[in-house]
């Protein structure tokens, strides 16, 4: 009986499954709402990638189920994005979509080595501030998106701006589905916001037959089970050099974007994500789609948003948009294509409205300057760019500004002790950033026989270090005289210890100052006596 209830427990942990019928009501209506906006999504994503629109279906489908049931963060939606898409096409335009599907395996299987290796943890190194440029250019990107819906096709088949009372109408459906879904909480929260704002909407629009695009006006989305496929590519060194390069420039992209958005959710809901545990979901469920006909796939922001906003909190919300999104593609095709387009840029308009950082504008004027240009230079890269060249961006300048900063604490302090010695106390980072301050504090010429560097209030962080107490040793050296380091931390004996082959320097344990490293010794000599107090 305590074995059952063990493995019962262990089971909801696993997956995150709250059973009452309220909790399993809401996870399945959001799973609605998030499958009826991944339709046009998917679609869209399929269209820029130059591939047929089951081929981003079946995508959203795999890549949503597998990642719902083995992801590092409940809740999470994944499928077909265009930050993917756009990197595709130059493939799929060269080579065909036979050397895509191969590529996605292959972009599988490195998202799983990176969680093999727990490489996720490195999204941890991301600052606040790139964070925040990230979600306001993604947002700035999900609303630019939606302009495209305001295109209708003219007589030569070219797509053309709406206007006129086309435009006017499908503006005041948006309008009206932003006005539900802001008010109908107020009023139930039995039904999630955007379901029924989807479901008014289009009523309104069949039952008054207005003339304005339907999902059935982008694709056909009607077709049958995704089947078992290997790529039909020539198994050989050529075909490994085309796909290698795409495979991890995709990869990269998708768990950058997959690890933010679960960083983002997690803040959202006050929980953890395992970011490993999402490289290795990722990489299976890419690994699967590309044996299944699917253009591969990562998390979606604006359809994680959904389902959060939504009430969707467990693993059963995002298996139950995967599986509405095969029934839509199986049974309810017709239906589905009736859905009015103003419906859901409705939708997305409210997630682009939720999802920028509006208090960022606010507190602009108020954080250091630095950190407000990374927001800015972020959201711009991501909106004129893409989202993995934005964040790196991001965090190289972040990094270089901090190093700047660090640079710039290095403080030194010059004592005389009672025997005579000189004493140059450090305090701050000794890095590459800050060797110049510290061989500007030192007079070898005009220093006593012996000289102490105290590193009570410092660190010695790289080679670099290493390198300028080398040559600082050698200048006391060359002048007859001695250099005395004192209480180095452990890990900077350690890091002087590992330099030994590379830097002149030997440590010695001193009973005085516990851990000291002495220059004369590598020249043979004896230690010279520490002084006493």
């Amino acid at each position: 009986m305590n074995t059952q209830t063990s493995s019962a427990d262990g089971l909801r942990e696993r997956f995150r499954f709250d059973l009452s019928p309220k909790q399993l009501k809401t996870d399945t209506l959001s799973g609605l709402t998030v499958a009826l906006a991944l339709v046009p999504e998917a679609v869209a994503f399929a269209f820029v990638a130059q591939v047929h629109p089951l081929v981003g279906l079946y995508a959203a489908f795999i890549v949503g189920l597998i990642t719902a049931v083995l992801g590092g963060r409940p809740g999470m939606i994944s499928g077909a994005t265009g930050a993917l898409a756009v990197v595709m096409i130059s493939l799929v335009v060269t080579h065909g979509v036979e050397y895509l599907f191969a590529t996605v395996i292959l972009m599988g299987i490195f998202q799983i080595l990176a969680g093999v290796l727990r490489w996720g943890k490195f999204i941890r190194m991301v600052p606040h501030p790139v964070m925040l440029g990230f979600v306001n250019g993604l947002a700035i990107v999900i609303g630019l998106a939606q302009l495209s819906q305001f295109k209708v096709k003219d007589a030569s088949g070219s797509l053309v701006w709406m206007t006129g009372t086309p435009l006017y109408i499908m503006l005041g459906l948006v309008v009206v589905t932003m006005g539900i879904i802001w008010l109908a909480p107020k009023v139930t929260k039995a039904i999630p916001a955007p379901l029924l704002a989807i479901v008014a909407v289009s009523l309104i629009v069949i039952g008054f037959n207005l003339d304005i695009p339907r999902v059935g006006d982008m694709a056909q989305i009607a077709g049958g089970l995704p089947e078992f496929h290997i790529p039909m590519v020539p198994i050989n060194l050529e075909t490994l050099q085309i796909i290698i390069p795409y495979a991890a420039i995709l990869a990269a992209v998708g768990l950058i974007e997959s690890l933010l958005t679960l960083n983002l959710v997690a803040e959202m809901t006050d929980t953890h994500g395992g970011a490993s545990k999402e490289c290795v979901a990722q990489g299976t469920a890419n690994i699967v789609t590309g044996f299944f006909g699917g253009m591969g796939g990562c998390a979606m922001i604006g359809q994680s948003m959904i389902n959060v906003k939504s009430g969707g909190r467990t693993r059963w919300s995002g298996i139950s948009a995967a599986l509405f999104l095969l029934a839509f593609i199986l049974f309810a095709s017709g239906l589905i294509e009736q859905i009015p387009l103003a419906a859901l840029v409705g939708v997305m308009f409210m997630v682009v409205i939720g999802t920028f950082a509006w208090r960022s504008l606010q507190i602009m004027t108020k954080i250091p300057r630095h950190d407000a240009f990374v927001i800015l230079l972020v959201t711009a890269v991501t909106v004129y760019s893409d989202l993995a060249v934005a964040v790196i961006v991001g965090v190289i300048v972040s990094a270089l500004v901090f190093a700047w900063q660090a640079a710039k604490r290095i403080d030194v302090s010059v004592s005389t002790e009672e025997h005579g010695w000189k004493v140059y106390e450090l305090r701050g980072p000794l890095f590459f950033g800050s060797i110049a301050s510290f061989n500007e504090q030192f007079d070898p010429k005009s220093d006593p026989e012996d000289v102490v560097i105290e590193f009570m209030g410092a660190r010695v962080w790289d080679h670099s270090a290493l390198q300028a107490i080398d040559s600082l040793a050698t200048k006391y050296e060359e002048q007859g005289k001695k250099l005395h380091l004192r209480h180095l931390s452990t890990d900077c004996k350690n890091l002087l210890q590992k330099a030994d082959k590379f830097v002149e320097v030997s440590v010695i344990e001193d009973p005085h100052y516990e851990v000291a490293v002495d220059y004369a010794e590598m020249f043979g000599k004896k230690p010279v006596p520490q002084p006493q107090s």
